[in-house]
């Protein structure tokens, strides 16, 4: 019975990962889909090289090589900054794909020393944005930042490791027979394509709907915050806390740092940091306390379903509703919402007794 080579089973199950995100973002190709479109083509062609033996591919595999990386930096760091993608911003990262597609042409000795700084290099530079923490993406929904940050770590570590896994192939063809080169090249491809793939999905699903990488750019996108007191600190709390109580910020399961930015009319990293420092919690915590309080508000004064006062609470998952009513208030909805009943019906027994 023939079986399909792994490659191609990759390729087919990336293709259907795109459809999905096209439908989702009424068929605008943005940064992530256009990556994931990438891993599918360089999986396709990994399977033409590897286990069809088709030549051309050979050639067209390590320009698609060089282009992975690149794109992925680009996508991932929109969401640091939420702002217009311009050909000017994308042109740069072009350059390693046409210096590798030059290499393939005219001089293949270097190749694998520049693949291996290219992705080496773009993996550092994903860790420097990382290093910031989850806050420094900005443009992904507040509830997902830590869901996107771990897929931002997880590009740049699967990019470094590449790097490395493409080394030993170099050496064991320099100084060995070569036998190993296809078993590493094969478990790297198949590794990096399948896991870098579910990165970028998971990454574009962090992203609020119609949110797209044409959002225009706020002037609080990515500045610089300054040196702050405690009393910048403690004054930039109390302007997020009126805004969560007087507008309800919080009931928008799209809510992002960088929007919450824009209506505060202070810089992201600002309010982060401030947040930070006054409440000891992250942005993510403090938004879904503000959740939690007016589902509890709901639980306790209405007769409204669960999953109804989930989602106009502004949460948008009922595991993260869950788990965030549990961290604040030590018990689940079903059985806050029993013990108010009780506690009420309780109080108007008493109030009615002679």
């Amino acid at each position: 019975m023939p079986s399909i080579p792994l490659p191609f089973v990759i390729c087919l199950v990336l293709c259907l990962i795109l459809v999905r995100m096209l439908r989702q973002a009424d068929r605008s190709l943005g940064l992530f889909p256009l990556l994931v479109a990438s891993f599918a083509l360089q999986a396709a062609m990994s399977g033409l090289s590897w286990n069809i033996g088709w030549h051309p591919a050979h050639l067209i595999q390590p320009v698609i090589a060089a282009w992975l990386p690149a794109l992925s930096f680009a996508a991932f760091r929109q969401l640091s900054r939420n702002g217009r993608v311009r050909l000017s911003d994308l042109l740069p990262h072009l350059l390693p794909a046409v210096l590798t597609a030059l290499l393939v042409a005219f001089w293949r000795e270097p190749l694998d020393a520049v693949l291996f700084v290219i992705y080496l290099g773009y993996g550092l530079a994903l860790l420097r944005i990382a290093r910031q923490g989850p806050e420094a993406l900005c443009a992904v929904r507040i509830a997902d930042e830590w869901t996107a940050y771990r897929a931002l770590v997880a590009m740049a570590i699967m990019l470094i490791v590449t790097a490395f896994l493409d080394a030993l192939v170099s050496l064991d063809f320099a100084f060995g027979d070569g036998r190993q080169a296809p078993t590493l090249l094969g478990v790297a491809s198949v590794l990096w394509l399948a896991i870098a793939g579910y990165a970028a999905t998971i990454a574009d699903n962090a992203r609020p709907e119609g949110e797209t990488d044409g959002a225009s750019e706020g002037p609080s996108a990515s500045s610089q915050p300054p040196p702050q007191s405690i009393e910048d600190d403690q004054a930039i709390a109390s302007r997020i806390d009126l805004l969560m109580r007087e507008q309800h910020l919080y009931r928008d399961p799209d809510l992002t740092l960088e929007r919450l930015a824009r209506r505060a009319g202070i810089p992201a990293r600002q309010i982060s940091g401030a947040l930070n420092r006054v409440h000891g919690r992250n942005i993510s915590q403090i938004v879904n306390e503000y959740r939690v309080g007016d589902a509890k508000h709901r639980l306790a004064t209405t007769s409204e379903p669960v999953t109804t006062i989930m989602l106009e609470s502004g949460f948008g998952t009922k595991s993260n509703f869950n788990r965030e009513f549990l961290r604040v208030t030590g018990v689940t909805p079903s059985a806050f919402r029993l013990a108010a009943h009780d506690a009420t019906s309780a109080a108007a027994a008493k109030a009615s007794a002679p």
